[in-house]
């Protein structure tokens, strides 16, 4: 597994009330996380900034019937964004993701067995309102 971003060290677009502003240390980004923090609206905002940005790919639930292996290894050169994680990626696909050295991944989930994943891939949100606008940026998980 690569521990560099090989795609893009950060990403930020905006939109209405929302702000994303990532920073990317590793090539693999696990964000985790309690209920009603975000990652949805992020993933969303994301989703939505793929439609512009072609090295952004996002997937989720509804992609539940997909062969999501078979997915990934058509991409090159993407930062695939994967909501949902623990519903949408077998044992076989966490491994590729683990040792594919041609895209970046950010996987939104709470089960991180398969990654090969250490603490310097595990991520939460960090979210600031101010002037009712919410910013969303990535701080290493359980860091004060």
């Amino acid at each position: 597994m690569r521990s560099t971003p090989i795609v893009m060290d950060s990403y930020y677009t905006s939109h209405t009330s929302f702000v994303i502003n990532f920073e990317f240390k590793n090539n693999l980004t696990i964000l985790i996380g309690d209920s009603g923090t975000g990652k949805t609206v992020s993933y969303s905002l994301l989703l939505e900034s793929g439609a512009e940005d072609d090295r952004i790919v996002c997937l989720n639930y509804r992609d539940i019937k997909k062969d999501i292996t078979g997915l990934l290894k058509s991409y090159d050169g993407k930062l695939i964004v994967i909501d949902n994680a623990d519903i949408l990626l077998d044992q076989v696909s966490r491994r590729y993701i683990a040792f594919d050295t041609r895209n970046q991944y950010l996987i939104i989930g709470r089960d991180v067995r398969d990654f090969l994943a250490t603490e310097d891939n595990l991520y939460e949100l960090q979210t600031v309102t101010q002037n009712e606008r919410t910013e969303f940026s990535l701080k290493r998980y359980l860091e004060p």
